[in-house]
């Protein structure tokens, strides 16, 4: 029996509904967010991944604001156009494009970004908030502003009906974009988790103890249907380009005979990310309304 198909796409197209109904509602109240993209370079892969955010703006009536910047650009001039952007009233979420040319601080062009407006979720003071907080509930009522793909695995497993609280979690990975901050979020959220790795010890052995398997390792297929306990959720948040086409981190065809939930690759959890980065605007628009009264 196969498992149950976790649809990334629909779970999103519901979740842009309810973000554009605050949008409205924020709009009533003369607010209207605002999303600000920096891209530098002409990375091809880069110049999509923007494009999509500005259409999904456009989708959801978020003005949006794009700021290209030269491959020639340095940090400075990076820097300078994010303390503007930090001042700009109709600015409320300021996304910078990763990866930078080679060359630049990422991170240092991420901490310049003011915390309020970081909609990435990546600033040191947004992943102490998060860190420190001591439950989803806590997250959630103080609005905090979450890394956006792990933010959307919580999402896709809520909506599913899956249950966190007292399962145990593994993730695969353990990188400051992806497996760190998805553990927290699973943590806050009651489950038991272990974050594995390379250096793991018999980690197909440890993957096989896991109610629910995250994936964040950026290797083509490589989660078999030996690292899988049979009924388990498997979330796959690789995305690899291969001769292939893309695929996952995970082996799809084989694990999806033995897993209970499974997500594909495209369709999965990469269908989510972009929306929550817009869930994130409106986060930010609406505190920093809020903070101005």
């Amino acid at each position: 029996m196969s498992a149950i198909l976790i649809d990334g796409k629909k779970i999103a197209l519901e979740i842009r509904q309810e973000i554009k109904a605050k949008v409205d509602e924020l709009k009533k109240q003369g607010v209207e967010p605002g999303l600000a993209t920096i891209l530098v370079g002409e990375d091809p892969a880069s110049h999509v991944y923007v494009s999509s955010k500005i259409k999904a703006c456009k989708d959801l009536d978020i003005n949006s604001y794009h700021s290209p910047l030269p491959a020639t650009a340095s940090e400075n001039d990076i820097i300078n156009l994010i303390n503007k952007l930090n001042s700009d009233p109709k600015v409320h979420g300021i996304l910078l494009q990763l990866p930078l040319p080679k060359g630049l601080s990422s991170d240092r062009c991420i901490q310049a970004i003011a915390p309020r407006k970081d909609i990435d979720g990546l600033h040191p003071y947004n992943i102490g908030e998060m860190t420190a907080a001591k439950s989803w509930r806590e997250i959630t009522e103080k609005e905090l502003l979450l890394p956006c793909t792990p933010h959307g695995v919580i999402l896709m497993l809520q909506k599913m009906n899956i249950p966190i609280e007292g399962q145990n979690a593994v993730v695969v990975g353990r990188s400051n974009l992806g497996g760190k901050p998805v553990a927290t979020m699973l943590l806050a959220n009651n489950a038991t988790v272990t974050i594995a790795h390379s250096k793991t010890k018999d980690l197909a052995g440890v993957c096989r103890q896991a109610d629910i398997l995250v994936v964040v390792l950026g290797k083509p297929k490589f989660i078999t249907r030996d690292f899988v306990k049979k009924g388990a959720t498997v979330i796959d948040v690789g995305i690899n380009r291969t001769g292939d086409g893309i695929c996952g981190d995970v082996d799809f065809d084989g694990v999806k005979e033995i897993a209970g939930y499974i997500t594909p690759v495209p369709g999965g959890v990469g269908a989510t990310t972009i929306t929550m980065l817009m869930q994130n605007t409106v986060k930010a628009a609406r505190k920093q309304s809020l903070a101005a009264l």
